[in-house]
C-alpha cells in the first residue's frame, strides 16, 4: 500500500465531506465535528483501503454514515423517559425543592402526559395511573384489578411503549 498523507487528504476532501455532513445534519458546526470524526475513523482503518483512487468516495461514505449515526443517537437522547423510576419521579409529590423553572417544566410535562394518557386503552390507562400516580407495586395493582402479576407487568410495558410512541409522533412546538 502506498503512503497516504492525511494533510493532503484533508485539503483535498474536507470541503466535500463537510458538504455531505451538512446536507444530512443541517448544522454547520456539527458537520465540522463529523468531518473530524470521519478523518479519525479513516486513519484507524486506512490499512483496509485497496484502491487509493476511490479514497474520496470512501471518505464520503464514512462521513455520511457518521452523520446518520449521530442523528440517530440524538434522537435516542431526546426520547421520552421510559424508565419507570424517571416517570415515577415526575409524578411523585416528594419535596426535592427544585427550581421554579423545573417545577413549571414538570407540571407542563405531567399535563402533557395526562393528555396522551387518554389516547391509551382503558386497560393500559389503569395500570399506568396506579403505578405512576399512586406508586403501587405490580402485586398491589394486580390485586386491585384482579389480575395476575405477569399481566400487570405486560400491560405496564406495553402502556409505556404506546405512550412513548404517541409522544414521539406529536408535532414539536
Amino acid at each position: 500500500m502506498a503512503y497516504i498523507d492525511f494533510d493532503e487528504l484533508y485539503n483535498l476532501y474536507s470541503k466535500r465531506l463537510n458538504y455531505v455532513a451538512y446536507s444530512i445534519t443541517k448544522d454547520r458546526y456539527l458537520a465540522e465535528d463529523i468531518v473530524q470524526e470521519t478523518f479519525i475513523k479513516a486513519y484507524k482503518k486506512i490499512d483496509t483501503i485497496e484502491n487509493t483512487e476511490k479514497i474520496g468516495s470512501w471518505l464520503a461514505a464514512i462521513a455520511g454514515r457518521t452523520a446518520i449515526d449521530y442523528l440517530r443517537a440524538e434522537k435516542r437522547k431526546k426520547a421520552i423517559p421510559s424508565d419507570q423510576t424517571l416517570m415515577e419521579q415526575m409524578f411523585s409529590n416528594e419535596d426535592t425543592s427544585p427550581s421554579i423553572e423545573k417545577e413549571v417544566e414538570i407540571i407542563l410535562f405531567k399535563e402533557e402526559i395526562q393528555d396522551f394518557l387518554y389516547t391509551l386503552t382503558l386497560d393500559y390507562q389503569q395500570v399506568l395511573v396506579l403505578r405512576a400516580q399512586y406508586g403501587l407495586k405490580e402485586e398491589e395493582i394486580a390485586s386491585q384489578l384482579n389480575l395476575k402479576s405477569g399481566t400487570v407487568k405486560t400491560r405496564l410495558h406495553r402502556a409505556r411503549k404506546q405512550l412513548r410512541k404517541v409522544m414521539m409522533q406529536k408535532p414539536s412546538a
